[in-house]
């Protein structure tokens, strides 16, 4: 996806590229954490830039766009305490190729995941 031609080249020195990306790192540090995976992936070709890369941003955007009303809501159960679960699971050598130990996690607030 990186560009490969000198139109292509001159086209992404007029793209804002740098400060929509900071845009999208503060919004995922902030208020998104469903930004975290799609913010990394656009990080690390940040030196190389083609349209391609452009889109996906544009395509970020309009997903935040989109999404602008979709929240978490944290309510209280019926003893009316806001309660912090958290849930682990671990094989030990479960990867067959390599024989790594893997491991997930869960922690809700009040029945909603926030890590």
């Amino acid at each position: 996806m990186s560009f490969t031609t000198v139109e292509e080249r001159e086209y992404m020195t007029r793209v804002p590229y740098a400060s929509t990306f900071c845009s999208l790192m503060y919004a995922m540090v902030c208020t998104r954490p469903d930004l975290s995976q799609v913010v990394s992936m656009i990080n690390r070709y940040r030196h190389d830039l083609g349209r391609g890369h452009w889109k996906a941003v544009k395509w970020v955007l309009r997903y935040i766009k989109g999404t602008i009303d979709v929240g978490l809501v944290f309510e209280k159960n019926s003893t009316g305490k806001q309660k912090y679960v958290g849930y682990v699971d671990s094989d030990y050598a479960g990867e067959l190729n390599k024989r790594r130990s893997t491991m997930g996690y869960v922690f809700t607030l009040s029945q909603t995941p926030v890590s």
